[in-house]
């Protein structure tokens, strides 16, 4: 069994707090293992009898009737013990069609429109069954009909909200039981989407991240948003794989794909369909922070795949830049463990050449923030060399601040200082250890 503690914990911390547990995250990442499996097997242990453990799986044909909301809330209120508290675990939920309430049509079920009033809908049943004082639920959904912003509206201040990612590093390394040096090369190639970590061979890992793309993720935001143009999702969805660690925005994207494939495509086309990639839990979005100006520019952004696997796979594991596999494993890493993370930049007027003063900016690749804890981080495969060093420590030098200042890199050593003190740590200490 592959554990996920963290997210465990967090299931245990809401426990019985009187709202539902609403589980999210890109699909096949184990949200539904998550709770059948992991948490079910926490409760069993601490006391709670099996069978006030209801499991509805709204995939199974003989729930297909479930559909309707209302059957569904009675179902559920009639296979629950009064006087007990119930663990009602509903998975799939977007299959929950939206009807229009039957007070208003002499009773009859009848599925709502887009715009119609007096809905009653799957988030209107968990809320009201959420409240009842024995039954505390926990429901998940795939990304076609339950995205993140659909979430945070429906539930907003009413549930609590728990977002799973594919595997962590550490737990990889705890299931693989592989080495750190073997581990990080394997995990900045293949990721941790936890049913490629089981499959034996690369050639078996490959062909599972590729065909999620094309049988699930796309699938599902062509279903959801009725995007017309599939080849053009296609390829800015491999754009964007090879801009991992680019500042971009729509205007250059467009400019790019235009150049590419000499098709035309607007920007606020672009817009929509990377707004539909991070509604989809695919990508993260990182934003520029001054960090002598105290404030968010977003001009220009980073995009991150939530797992490197599947950023590979777009571009069939044939431009593995080992820097951009390491930025975006220390980023995904970085939110995993609680961290607000953006990309710090400032502005300095310096001389140049020609002694002119002139305006350069500097950019570090993470202002990583949790609590009192805050974080310069710059991400380089290697700095052995000359310059490559000089070029990652500029922005630190031209910084006069307090604020603690790292490079990580894919070597295997442990934390050391060098003449400027600033922190030299390899991956594996910084990913194991130094965020935790």
């Amino acid at each position: 069994m592959i554990e996920r503690e963290l997210y465990l914990n967090k299931l245990i911390e809401s426990k019985e707090n009187g709202f539902p547990k609403i589980i999210t995250g890109i699909r096949r990442c184990g949200k539904s293992y998550l709770l059948e499996e992991i948490y079910k097997k926490y409760l069993v242990k601490n006391g709670v009898n099996p069978n006030n453990i209801l499991i509805v799986d709204l995939d199974e044909e003989e729930n297909f009737n479930l559909y309707d909301p209302i059957n569904l809330s009675n179902y559920i209120l009639d296979k629950c013990k009064e006087n007990e508290m119930n663990y009602v675990f509903i998975d799939e939920i977007q299959n929950v069609v939206s009807i229009i309430n039957p007070v208003f049509t002499e009773g009859k079920h009848i599925l709502a429109k887009k715009n119609d009033d007096n809905v009653i809908n799957f988030a209107k049943i968990v809320l009201s069954l959420s409240k009842k004082s024995n039954i505390d639920i926990y429901v998940t959904g795939s990304n076609s009909k339950m995205l993140s912003t659909d979430v945070q509206t429906e539930f907003r201040d009413k549930a609590t909200i728990i977002n799973v990612s594919p595997l962590s590093f550490e737990e990889y390394m705890n299931y693989t039981e592989l080495d750190e040096y073997r581990a990080i090369n394997e995990y900045l190639i293949y990721g941790g989407m936890p049913l490629a970590v089981l499959k034996k061979t690369e050639v078996e890992k490959k062909e599972y991240l590729k065909g999620l793309f094309e049988t699930t993720y796309l699938k599902d935001i062509l279903e959801r948003y009725k995007f017309k143009k599939a080849e053009a999702l296609d390829e800015l969805c491999s754009l964007l794989s090879t801009c991992v660690g680019a500042l971009i925005n729509s205007e250059k994207l467009t400019n790019t794909y235009k150049s590419k494939t000499k098709n035309k495509i607007d920007s606020e086309t672009v817009t929509a369909y990377i707004n539909a990639f991070k509604d989809s839990h695919i990508i993260r979005e990182a934003t520029r922070y001054d960090v002598k100006g105290k404030e968010i520019i977003s001009s220009l952004k980073k995009y991150y795949f939530v797992d490197n696997g599947l950023r590979n796979a777009r571009l069939n594991f044939a431009f593995v830049d080992e820097g951009q596999m390491l930025e975006n494993v220390v980023y995904n890493e970085l939110i995993y463990n609680g961290y607000s993370v953006n990309v710090g930049t400032y502005d300095k007027i310096e001389k140049n050449q020609n002694k002119k003063s002139v305006r350069k900016t500097y950019e570090i690749d993470f202002l990583a923030t949790k609590g009192t804890k805050m974080y310069y981080i710059q991400v380089a495969s290697d700095i052995s060399n000359e310059d490559t060093r000089n070029r990652e420590i500029k922005p630190y030098i031209s910084l006069n601040d307090q604020i603690q200042k790292i490079i990580v890199i894919n070597k295997p050593i442990n934390e050391m200082r060098d003449d400027n003190g600033f922190i030299i740590i390899g991956v594996t200490d910084f990913l194991m250890r130094f965020i935790k």
